[in-house]
């Protein structure tokens, strides 16, 4: 069973400032509601309660958010506007939260790595906030899960795309599972490679169940492409023994790390809600 999932949320959006100069990127509203909570009750869609959140300097609004505001509920309690913490306080009462630092911006492996004491010695989710899925029936965390429950390895989240943009993901290479059109025994992985280089069009996206043993895999990698500990290095070694699986996911998903993406993302969402003109 998959009790806990991970939320990566130290880097420093720069792509988004001056806007997060003082507000984490993780809280960027689409509409009136933050990438992370959209994340966190994603987990909890999966029946995950217990998150846990890999912070950085400048991140206490985080915490804050997933904090009952006493003034704030007291201003409301009564009112017709009261109705707008709804979410967020079931949110609150029915998951559980802690913390770590990240002390230094060293890649997604670093930043997992740096969640291991939230997490022990048991199989996790990972969610990415910027990368917004909306799917009709199950999460994409609980598709996955799903899927780990057949095969109790590490199974990550794939799309295809274009392949003029393979160079911004890690992509991987395998053979699909007999019988499957949708799961795939990964054999290979490469971080962010040219399109000349590219062993195929199918790119990991943030979403993942990991098993523990990738704590001690990131303990023993050397940084890889930019300096970083890349969670796709990791991921080659238990690829090596057989251990991973790559599944093509259903939902609809915007890479709101770009602008183009968060606008898009809110785009869709404005015109789902009936806001749009």
């Amino acid at each position: 069973m998959i009790r806990k999932c991970l939320f990566p949320a130290a880097g420093y959006g720069t792509r988004f400032l001056p806007a997060t100069k003082a507000v984490p990127k993780e809280m960027l509203p689409i509409l009136t509601k933050p990438l992370l909570q959209y994340a966190v009750e994603e987990a909890m869609s999966a029946g995950i309660s217990n998150m846990a959140i890999v912070t950085g300097r400048g991140k206490r609004a985080i915490e804050d958010h997933f904090d009952n505001s006493i003034e704030l509920e007291s201003q409301l309690r009564g009112s017709k506007n009261e109705h707008y913490l709804t979410e967020i306080k079931n949110v609150i009462e029915h998951a559980s939260f802690t913390y770590v630092r990240q002390s230094q911006m060293l890649g997604l492996g670093h930043a997992i790595l740096t969640g291991e004491p939230l997490i022990g010695n048991e199989p996790f989710g990972v969610i990415l906030a910027d990368d917004f899925c909306i799917s009709k029936e199950d999460s994409v965390l609980g598709q996955l899960i799903k899927v780990y429950d057949e095969y109790k390895c590490s199974i990550i989240a794939i799309e295809e795309v274009p392949i003029n943009e393979v160079r911004s993901y890690g992509i991987v290479t395998g053979t699909l599972v007999d019988g499957s059109e949708d799961l795939y025994h990964v054999s290979d992985l490469i971080e962010k490679p040219s399109a000349e280089d590219a062993p195929s069009n199918l790119a990991i996206i943030g979403r993942y169940i990991l098993t523990p043993d990738i704590f001690e895999i990131l303990k023993d990698l050397k940084p890889g492409k930019n300096g970083e500990i890349q969670i796709t290095d990791a991921l080659i070694a238990q690829a090596k023994k057989g251990n991973v699986i790559a599944y093509k996911f259903k939902a609809k998903r915007f890479d709101c790390g770009s602008i183009e993406g968060f606008v898009e993302a809110t785009n869709y969402l404005a015109e789902l809600n009936g806001f749009s003109s």
